[in-house]
């Protein structure tokens, strides 16, 4: 047992159904803990469903022999590995995952940062998590709202160039094939559909560099709704340079994984 737990505040939701004690929820940003809050709670389904796993580790082995819903249906090259959750870049302890600031410095500079929902780091592997209950995946804010520097370059307030086409180590264009760069008159670039995705992967990239470790990227989505996920999952895995990466893209189901050993209780 942690010595911090006795000065744990637990998080002010009925929705954690096991370890509300740990020391991480005293570090977890507000923004974090207020999705906890919502009836749709992502974030509360990706505690009560990995936490009970952890104990203190998880082996990769569980999840690859996971029957996939997209992805390569065994990874014989990968060994067994005991894996330490980082929920949100916090490890159960409240400690920040080692090289993440950094990580998210250099690749999405100053503002708003790239938030991973699950970080799986082992001594062979780094598995990066985007959860998904009943949202879906996030776009460009900035094309959205018509502040795009790359399409929108004519417009006044708008200004600057976007780092992730304009900076090599932040370049979209190193990792996936998303075509030339934007201009004035696109109607919906790739780099605004796959936003979220393409931040992610190449966040995992640099950090899987920096340990030296085997990278894989997984979504993690209800069972049923693989349909209003499976084209842009498709159109951004068709976009994966590196090969051995792609084989390591997989999308699970959360059904699937509320059946592995060490669960607590069943979420509904």
């Amino acid at each position: 047992m942690s010595p911090n737990k006795g000065r744990v505040k637990p998080p002010s939701s009925r929705r954690i159904l096991s370890g509300s004690d740990e020391p991480i929820f005293n570090v977890l940003p507000e923004r974090v803990l207020a999705n906890l809050r919502t009836p749709t709670s992502e974030n509360a389904l990706l505690w009560n469903l990995i936490y009970p796993l952890a104990q203190p580790k998880i082996s990769i082995s569980k999840f690859l022999n996971l029957r996939p819903m997209w992805g390569t249906s065994s990874l014989p090259e990968t060994v067994d590995d005991e894996l330490t959750p980082y929920f949100w870049g916090y490890g159960i302890d409240g400690g920040r995952l080692l090289e993440l600031d950094d990580v998210l410095q250099e690749i999405d500079g100053p503002g708003l940062k790239t938030e991973v929902d699950l970080f799986l780091l082992g001594e062979r592997n780094l598995v990066l998590v985007e959860a998904k209950h009943a949202g879906g995946l996030g776009r460009c804010k900035r094309f959205a709202h018509h502040h795009c520097p790359e399409i929108y370059r004519d417009v006044e307030e708008v200004v600057g160039v976007c780092r992730y086409w304009e900076e090599d180590k932040a370049s979209f264009a190193s990792h996936l094939e998303f075509g030339p760069r934007p201009d004035p008159g696109e109607e919906i670039p790739p780099c605004h559909r796959h936003y979220q995705l393409a931040r992610t992967l190449l966040v995992g990239y640099s950090l899987s560099i920096r340990f030296q470790l085997q990278y894989h990227l997984w979504l993690i989505i209800p069972g049923g709704r693989w349909r209003s996920f499976e084209r842009d999952w498709l159109d951004f895995s068709d976009r994966v340079i590196d090969d051995e990466l792609w084989r390591r893209l997989r999308v699970i189901a959360w059904e699937d994984v509320r059946e592995l050993p060490g669960e607590l209780k069943k979420w509904d």
